[in-house]
């Protein structure tokens, strides 16, 4: 399973409903599980970023076809980063030309 970073930013929508961010929030989860994809963490973040989440997924077709769906509904835009860990890091260096 690859690991990502989502960095969400509120829209105009998403900060005129932030009172309603932890139950969409819980609606993600649930979008995410039909997409295939398990997240790790939620945080509420300050600065550039909203929120920051953790996922799990087999592929990035389950990656973006969550981003475009959380994105859709016009709450958040989001940024996904790929993550990789030192085992991950280590066989990239060995492959390096």
């Amino acid at each position: 399973m690859a690991t990502y970073c989502v960095l969400g930013s509120f829209t105009e929508q998403g900060v005129r409903n932030a009172k309603d961010s932890p139950q969409r929030a819980e609606a993600f989860k649930e979008m995410a599980r039909k997409c295939g994809v398990t997240v790790k963490d939620v945080y509420w973040a300050q600065g550039q970023y909203d929120v920051v989440t953790i996922l799990e997924a087999s592929d990035e077709l389950a990656v973006t076809s969550l981003a475009l769906s959380v994105g859709a509904l016009g709450n958040i835009r989001t940024q996904t980063l790929r993550l990789f860990s030192a085992g991950d890091m280590k066989a990239i260096i060995e492959k390096m030309a």
